[in-house]
């Protein structure tokens, strides 16, 4: 079953001698379950694409159909809804509030769609994650390894149907990098979700079902 499909899909900056073509008329598919590694040299679009499926910035054209659902056609408010629900986003950054703890920065997009979070699942989610002992803590006082795997933990929260990773490891040693990407397979494996990761590393690439490579805003392999 296909879960994403990208249709002519194109994004356009700026005009004239500035105009830059980002996506030129991508099609795509992702089948339910499926780990998707896209990648692409920096400036390949990539990313872009990325931000595209999850939602996050409107395409020039094309469409992008998830789970059935032409999400562009969506007004903001159930674009934003529906991308609360249904996509799990992972930053390079990890982006996680300062000043919250780690059981409160994972619950977060519970509590932003109103809802409790289901408490069976977040201590499914934690002990699988290794975070079990670290609820309390603040992210300054984790390690890198620990904040992606909070991250990762956030972006599962909701049971989305897909998870989307813009370059997890990007911030992380070989190492960590191996055992993020080992718990992002195992998640998707276990919640039977479907993963699309954005990397430059052919090592992390390696680890996915499919790799894509991304050129000039055009699919090339």
């Amino acid at each position: 079953m296909v879960i994403i499909k990208a249709e002519n899909l194109s994004k356009v900056y700026g005009k004239n001698e500035n105009k830059v073509i980002a996506l030129d008329n991508i099609e795509l598919e992702v089948i339910k379950g499926e780990f998707v590694a896209i990648v692409g040299a920096s400036g390949s679009g990539k990313s872009t694409l990325l931000h595209q499926i999850g939602g996050v910035d409107k395409p020039t054209n094309g469409k992008v159909i998830i789970d059935n659902e032409d999400i562009y056609k969506l007004d903001e408010e159930s674009l934003a809804v529906f991308r609360r629900r249904k996509i799990g986003i992972m930053f390079q950054a990890f982006n996680l509030i300062p000043v919250l703890s780690v059981e409160e920065n994972i619950k977060l997009p519970a509590l932003l769609d109103n809802k409790k979070a289901d408490e069976g699942y977040f201590m499914d989610l934690v002990k699988t994650l290794g975070l079990a002992d670290r609820l309390n803590h603040l992210p300054s006082e984790l390690s890198g390894g620990q904040q992606q795997r909070v991250a990762l933990a956030r972006a599962l929260i909701n049971k989305p149907a897909i998870i989307l990773a813009d370059e997890p490891t990007g911030n992380l040693d070989s190492e960590t990098s191996k055992e993020i990407i080992a718990m992002l397979k195992l998640s998707i494996r276990k919640y039977n979700q479907t993963a699309i990761v954005i990397t430059h590393d052919i090592s992390i690439a390696e680890n996915a079902d499919r790799i894509i490579k991304i050129k000039d805003g055009k699919v090339v392999k």
